[in-house]
């Protein structure tokens, strides 16, 4: 499959129906795995590279539900193609910094990502949309064990799985949701939830993993503890403290709507008007502005048939997304104005938000499948 193809939707996880899809945006599981008796690839020569890689690449490629599937040496795409991938969370910064002896592998739908010599020689990574944590865990486990049959890991009895870097050492699995949270950000509460999360071992990071900012209101939430807990357990124990994250939300949504209506219509409103009427805007502004027409959906202000459009502009006006679709090369200045023309453009169908008569309560999200 090319990359043309793939890029042709965006992925199974971004418009699926999922639990508490309101909140909830995706859930997320990674496994990292390395091949006995090999140098991690930080520390390999370039023909130990390329020798995992052949060795690896063929397995993935063979498994059922890789059939049909893209498959690309990384020195063979761009920088911008691969920075799209990073835009899809579908690849990692790191390995898009990648090129002679690494690769890429992932299915048609986006659901399923191989890394090959990121960090570690695997990096295996199931994508679901909403609280699907169980499920997700579910699809990644029977690519590894399907690969188990084929390929030798560095396992040791007592410490689990081996890998680059200690922190990753046992399950070698990292499990998260990516929260969608404005209104916990309105209500000045983020921080208190960010703070009791980190106390109990979890980690709470911006959209696109350690390091980077929480746009547009979106946080991924994640397990950072990999050794001595089987990988049930730190799905069991993350999927309990999502759950009281997104109650919080709701909380707060309903806070909002009964004693601060104005603050909350303001900022839908404005939304709304910057969106629709502004001939330039940045990639931030733009994920902000979003965030606040994607919670006016969720409350009722808007139709629910808008909600496709929102979350398509969350990706099409991501840099990379914008420039792939050009046929000339933009200046930044060029790409703030050509992103407001798309919103501008996508938004012209939608109603004025009704905030005549809001909702009396905030509509409850689907139940979790844990």
């Amino acid at each position: 499959m090319k990359l043309s193809s793939l890029l042709s939707s965006s992925g199974e996880w971004l418009h699926g129906e999922g639990p508490h899809n309101q909140i909830v945006v995706s859930s997320r599981v990674r496994l990292a795995r390395n091949l006995r008796e090999h140098s991690f690839p930080g520390h390999a020569k370039k023909a130990q590279r390329l020798a995992v890689l052949e060795e690896i690449k063929p397995r993935i490629e063979e498994l059922p539900e890789m059939r049909d599937a893209f498959s690309e040496y990384m020195q063979d795409l761009n920088t911008l193609e691969k920075t799209v991938l990073v835009e899809r969370h579908l690849i990692s910064r790191e390995q898009a910094q990648k090129t002679i002896g690494s690769a890429v592998i992932m299915n048609r739908k986006q659901t399923l990502s191989i890394m090959i010599n990121e960090e570690d020689h695997l990096r295996m990574q199931a994508i679901r949309a909403g609280l699907q944590l169980g499920n997700t865990f579910k699809l990644i486990d029977k690519m590894d064990s399907a690969l188990e049959q084929k390929l030798d890991f560095a396992f040791d009895p007592a410490l689990g799985y081996l890998t680059a870097c200690p922190t990753n050492v046992g399950t070698a699995m990292r499990a998260s949701a990516m929260l969608h949270l404005p209104a916990l950000v309105l209500a000045d509460q983020i921080n208190k939830v960010i703070q009791a999360v980190g106390k109990i071992g979890l980690a709470v990071r911006g959209l696109y993993g350690e390091g980077t900012e929480a746009m547009g209101n979106l946080f991924q939430v994640s397990n950072q503890t990999t050794l001595g807990e089987a990988e049930e357990d730190i799905i069991g124990r993350l999927n309990k403290v999502i759950e009281q994250i997104i109650e919080h939300e709701q909380n707060a949504r309903q806070n909002l709507l009964q004693k601060k209506p104005g603050t909350l219509f303001d900022n839908i409103g404005r939304a709304y008007g910057i969106l629709t009427h502004a001939y330039s805007m940045t990639s931030k502004e733009a994920l902000n502005l979003l965030s606040f027409m994607k919670l006016g959906i969720d409350l009722g202000f808007f139709p629910g048939s808008c909600l496709t459009a929102v979350d398509e502009l969350f990706m099409e006006t991501q840099p990379a997304h914008m420039q792939k679709s050009s046929t000339q090369k933009l200046a930044a200045e060029e790409r703030d104005s050509l992103r407001a023309e798309i919103i501008r453009a996508k938004l012209n169908a939608f109603p004025k938000p009704d905030i005549a008569g809001p909702p009396d309560e905030v509509p409850n999200t689907d139940t979790a499948d844990e």
